[in-house]
């Protein structure tokens, strides 16, 4: 049984409205608490707070906090898919997960490119040596599948109950800030992104505390934050909701051979549904992987998962005559490893 069956209306209230748009001031819950308050929903910021404290503490939430948009702030990462025959499947995948550089590995439902990871490297460069070593430990060819271009990133999940569109946004309260025409990182930016990468303190003054563990002024944190908000280094301020937790547990990668002169008109409209929370163009392999168009949904259900894929086909055939052999969905029916982007390393190697 899912989180979500010990979810009150308060609960479903917070995780809907606060999946990004979080205040950015020094006591953040109680203007936080008033937004809600202004949409039905009674709370205190002293609940708000508790609240947030316990699904968190109850694994409904990844994290509280920002997420981080490593594509801004250094290095680079990749998909790459590849075979694991079935009679050594384990074995590859110890050997693909035995390098550091690996942070996300699947196990996908494709009758050839079972196993799905991702690279992540301070150096751009380095992306062909760690493949090149995989190649040679395993003997087994890789296919990277860098991205392209984005639509989309916005891996929402929400909830029956209030505010059920996730549209309560207060990312305008907080300080004044201009954006910097800056690619790097200075030292004290670097050490409050890897400070906060995990999450901030799920306290009455996050951001306080935050500066007070690096010793510098709270304003400066805000002031910072804000700005890489703005700047898109994070995505986003709020909460970070464990998607297996609230009954998310269909994951369909859908792809499709788009044609090459109408990426650019289907990805928007793509992206455009609610509930594709990732939605990108990635080269083809001639020969072994002719889809050059991704676009990852969600489900509760069986049920829900396919009619959700089934949107996005009718929204591909608006656009040209989808064939069969146009387009497949790869379900993922296994974790191999989750240790996530080392924004660290990344962030090392980009301040000045």
């Amino acid at each position: 049984m899912s989180a979500t069956a010990g979810l009150d209306r308060i609960d479903r209230a917070i995780i809907n409205a606060f999946q990004g748009g979080f205040p950015v001031v020094e006591s953040p819950f109680d203007p936080a608490a008033e937004a809600l308050r202004a949409r039905g929903i009674g709370v205190t910021g002293e609940e708000l707070l508790e609240r947030v404290q316990r699904l968190d503490d109850d694994g409904v939430l990844t994290r509280f906090g920002a997420l981080i948009n490593a594509q801004e702030i250094g290095g680079a990462a990749t998909l790459v898919a590849m075979h694991a025959p079935e009679e050594r499947f384990e074995e590859v995948a110890d050997q693909v997960n035995a390098h550091r550089e690996v942070a996300h590995n699947y196990e996908r439902e494709h009758p050839h490119l079972n196993m799905w990871f991702v690279v992540s490297v301070a150096d751009p460069d380095a992306v062909d040596r760690v493949l090149a070593d995989i190649e040679a430990e395993t003997g087994q060819e890789t296919y990277n599948l860098p991205k392209r271009e984005e639509f989309r990133v916005e891996a929402k999940f929400l909830l029956d109950g209030p505010i059920p569109d996730g549209d309560l946004d207060c990312s305008d309260l907080g300080p004044a800030v201009e954006p910097v025409e800056r690619d790097t990182l200075t030292p004290e930016e670097r050490d409050l992104i890897v400070e906060v990468q995990g999450g901030l303190p799920v306290t009455a003054t996050p951001y306080a505390d935050v500066a007070e563990e690096l010793g510098v002024d709270t304003e400066w944190v805000t002031s910072t934050i804000k700005r890489f908000n703005e700047e898109g280094k994070v995505r986003r301020v709020g909460v970070i909701p464990n998607h297996y937790s609230l009954g998310y547990t269909e994951n369909g990668m859908t792809v499709w051979n788009v044609p090459d002169d109408l990426v650019s008109e289907v990805g928007p409209e793509v992206a455009s549904l609610d509930f594709v929370t990732h939605c990108y163009r990635r080269p083809r392999h001639e020969g072994v992987w002719p889809y050059n168009f991704f676009a990852m949904t969600h489900g509760r259900s069986e049920e829900e998962s396919q009619q959700r894929i089934q949107q996005v086909k009718e929204t591909m055939e608006s656009f040209w005559d989808v064939g069969d052999d146009d387009w497949d969905t790869l379900f993922s029916t296994q974790i191999l490893k989750k240790t996530g982007i080392r924004l660290d390393e990344r962030a090392d190697a980009n301040t000045e």
